[in-house]
């Protein structure tokens, strides 16, 4: 069986346990996901199957990927990514996976895009301390000394700077599946995921349980 689902995050709400108290959960629409391709040892040097997830307009697909997805005849995807299977065997081509490879309860590992807050400096992108705010001190919000002495004269590369924040590949890591809704293709996930309301997710079952 597949352990993982393509997804779209619709957003965040919160339902009652079952003691009465509130859980805050993402509402993720999770599949239905179409296998792509398969791929076997002996051809591809592992095991895998290709899911694809969300429409996408004919005239937006490549010639390429037009030719690949042609030999599936299901349409057309806007996503398409591989997910790591045991026995390959149990796959074929145009095969739709849903919501049912998932239980209540599970405990899985949601990856997207985080959400991006433009140019930021070193206080609000690595959490640093400002400087001494009083006697005519400049330095309130500045990073800070950046370079080294005469050896090797050069910012080391790594130095948390000022730049870019979000707008990144990210992952939140054991998460638990509070309720599992397959008429609907919904999942509801205690906690937050990465993203904004209909970003892409990858939902993939944790091997890290704590």
């Amino acid at each position: 069986m597949v352990k993982a689902l393509l997804g779209r995050k619709l957003g965040m709400t919160q339902v009652f346990a079952e003691d009465g108290s509130v859980v805050p959960v993402t509402v993720v629409q999770a599949g239905p996901c179409v296998v792509t391709q398969v791929k076997v040892p002996a051809r591809d040097g592992y095991s895998a199957v290709q899911i694809g997830f969300g429409e996408q307009k004919e005239k937006k697909v490549t010639r390429p990927l037009k030719g690949h997805l042609d030999k599936v005849g299901k349409g057309y995807f806007r996503i398409l990514r591989e997910v790591r299977v045991e026995n390959p065997d149990e796959f074929e081509p145009g095969q739709v996976l849903d919501t049912s490879v998932f239980l209540i309860g599970d405990r899985v590992d949601v990856t997207g895009i985080s959400k991006g807050k433009g140019f930021a400096g070193t206080v609000k992108r690595w959490g640093f301390s400002r400087g001494p705010v009083t006697h005519g001190c400049k330095n309130i919000r500045e990073p800070g000394s950046t370079g080294c002495a005469t050896f090797p004269g050069r910012v080391i590369k790594g130095k948390k700077m000022a730049g870019q924040k979000g707008n990144k590949r990210a992952t939140v890591l054991n998460l638990r599946i509070v309720d599992v809704r397959p008429e609907e293709n919904l999942l509801l996930i205690k906690g937050a995921v990465p993203g904004g309301i209909n970003g892409f997710l990858l939902i993939r079952k944790t091997n890290r349980v704590r």
